[in-house]
């Protein structure tokens, strides 16, 4: 077995866990405080159509001609949705298929009107009724390069002979320049506090070999790098360029840190039973593959997003249906082979190193402490897509779907927060360096066979009665803890 750097979680009594549970909480409920008190996450402005008409035109159909509210850069983004309103005797569900025609101009500082491109966008659209009818995305802007925009819209093929159009109204949305303040200042902080626990972390394994690493201080000295990434130190960059380069990296530090972190859980769980020499063919290449085609499916979904975006701001996910149901079911795949693959590591581990000192504890600290965080991020995920969203545009509507600030700084802070604990616990004690050497030492070894040596491994592991041993270091574990 592998001879391992020591970790503070050997060294950490029952109020000690307790107390570093206590901990996370406290910091991780800090964050939804402060996310409560914050701004709003979207501002909102809507108006009429009939006040939006052109000159000398009475159709409630159009054409329509929008100003948007004043931008800046602390806007991000800017969506157009439209909310038709009927005359109706029922309430009876109906779907009417129409025409949109789209027409973008920026306005410069000087007033300056300039056409973002020369063609008029046509999209069909799908109107949907029931008691009230769905809200259409209109127009979508991925970044600002206008302190203004002017949007002229035309239906067709929408007026019914049995329902009758009594109001179209528009919303302007865009985020909240508070928002985009507070958002700034948080990433900061979680930058900072995260290049500090690396350092630290990297600090307390330094004296001692890579090759006596345990797995989880293997993977935490990259998850927390990849984690400094996924706060995102270029953030700024967005506010300061008026371009789609910062938020596509944005996108992929995510998706790249989500993913390794889902590839630490089936690496650990596996690793716990597998000691020794881990094979990359076998151990690796079959969770890399799993892992690594959930990664592919969420960064092609957002390129694939934004590179249309790019080409016409009313590009819509459901225009390529065929695709994108294709990519959804693709997706869904692949996350229930994950979770049937990561359930099985976890019984077989759980099933067979019950019974084992050290590697036991360490089974069940970061099965505890993972069960909390995915609860926690299922209930946060429920809120933020439970509500009714921006229809069609599924990765937009991702975007802008917070509904306070509380459900983006819980969600940032709860990865944070769980990284934090995980480095805390894995790294060495204070006299782990101590523990380590008397360990290795063969006059000490002789004195004293301690129980260290029979979970670490010893220099007699290959002899027949290394079992025998094992188990009287075993028995000698359990009398000294039934004495606590």
């Amino acid at each position: 077995m592998d001879r391992l750097a020591p970790m503070r979680l050997y060294t950490l009594s029952k109020r000690h866990f307790v107390l570093v549970f206590v901990v996370f909480f406290i910091c991780f409920g800090i964050t939804v405080f402060i996310g409560i008190a914050g701004p709003k996450i979207i501002d909102e402005s809507t108006f009429s159509g009939s006040k939006l008409m052109m000159s000398n035109n009475t159709s409630k159909t159009g054409p329509f001609q929008l100003k948007s509210p004043p931008l800046s850069t602390y806007n991000q983004q800017l969506w157009l949705t439209c909310l038709i309103q009927l005359i109706q005797v029922d309430s009876m569900d109906f779907h009417k298929e129409f025409d949109m025609s789209v027409e973008i101009k920026g306005i410069m500082q000087d007033a300056s009107v300039m056409h973002i491109h020369d063609n008029v966008y046509n999209r069909s659209r799908l109107l949907h009724c029931g008691a009230i009818c769905e809200e259409i995305i209109v127009v979508h802007l991925g970044y600002l390069n206008y302190t203004q925009y002017q949007i002229n819209v035309n239906f067709e093929k929408l007026q019914t002979r049995k329902y009758e159009i009594k109001e179209v109204h528009f919303t302007w949305k865009t985020y909240n320049p508070s928002f985009s303040q507070v958002e700034i200042w948080f990433r900061f902080v979680f930058v900072v506090f995260t290049f500090m626990v690396t350092c630290l972390f990297a600090h307390s394994l330094r004296k001692f070999s890579m090759r006596d690493w345990g797995i989880e201080q293997k993977w935490m000295s990259v998850l927390l790098p990849l984690l400094l990434l996924y706060n995102d130190p270029f953030f700024p960059l967005s506010f300061l360029m008026n371009s789609w380069f910062p938020g596509m990296l944005d996108d992929l530090f995510q998706a790249v840190f989500l993913c390794a972190l889902l590839l630490f859980w089936l690496c650990v769980y596996h690793g716990f039973r597998v000691q020794g020499e881990r094979k990359c063919l076998t151990f690796y290449m079959p969770k890399l593959f799993i892992v690594g085609l959930l990664w592919l499916s969420a960064v092609t979904l957002g390129i694939w997003q934004t590179v249309n975006e790019l080409h016409d701001p009313t590009y819509q996910f459901k225009v390529d249906t065929g695709n994108f149901q294709g990519m959804k079911v693709f997706f869904l795949i692949v996350v229930s082979l994950y979770i049937l693959y990561l359930i099985f590591l976890i019984v077989r581990a759980c099933s067979e190193l019950k019974n084992m000192p050290y590697i036991d504890l360490r089974l069940k600290f970061l099965t505890a402490l993972t069960f909390v965080v995915l609860v926690i991020s299922i209930a946060i995920l429920y809120l933020r897509f439970g509500a009714k969203v921006l229809q069609d545009n599924f990765v937009s509507e991702l975007s802008t779907n917070y509904q306070n600030s509380a459900e983006f700084l819980s969600f940032y802070g709860l990865l944070n927060f769980y990284l934090y604990t995980l480095a805390f616990v894995y790294s060495p004690s204070k006299n782990g360096l101590y523990n380590s050497q008397l360990k290795d030492n063969p006059a000490f070894s002789m004195l004293n066979d301690s129980d260290d040596e029979v979970i670490y491994g010893s220099d007699y592991e290959e002899m027949p009665l290394q079992n025998g041993r094992a188990i009287k270091a075993s028995t000698k574990y359990e009398d000294e803890t039934d004495s606590d």
